[in-house]
């Protein structure tokens, strides 16, 4: 095992992906999950992705973690769907070059939690 396993996602950074980078593993799910475990995996249009809905008491900060939120997509290179409504940020990850789930997802959703907190 590579010491990179021991180390939290919220700590890693976003790598370059292509059309041929891989899914992620069953056990990597399994793995990785358990850092991130408000987050979901939906399907839509066919393609897996990360949902987490988190809250706020209005559209105001709801706007200025979107906002945070784009911030980071922006310094990691890696985009979210973000759906901002009153009170409340629904954000969706996966990695559009391989239609489904990396890495990289997982970290953004860790990254987006930690930013959570620091609310």
């Amino acid at each position: 095992m590579s010491h990179e396993m021991y180390r939290p996602l919220r700590q890693e950074r976003c790598v370059a992906c292509r059309a041929d980078s891989p899914h992620v593993t069953e056990q990597e799910i399994q793995e990785w999950s358990a850092q991130i475990p408000a987050w979901h995996i939906i399907e839509r249009d066919g393609v897996p992705r990360l949902e987490r809905v988190f809250k706020f008491k209005n559209f105001v900060e709801a706007l200025a973690f979107t906002n945070r939120v784009g911030e980071l997509a922006e310094q990691e290179d890696h985009h979210p769907a973000l759906l901002t409504e009153y009170g409340k940020v629904t954000v969706h990850w996966w990695t559009h070059a391989i239609k489904g789930l990396h890495r990289n997802d997982f970290v953004m959703a860790a990254k987006s939690d930690e930013l959570y907190t620091r609310n």
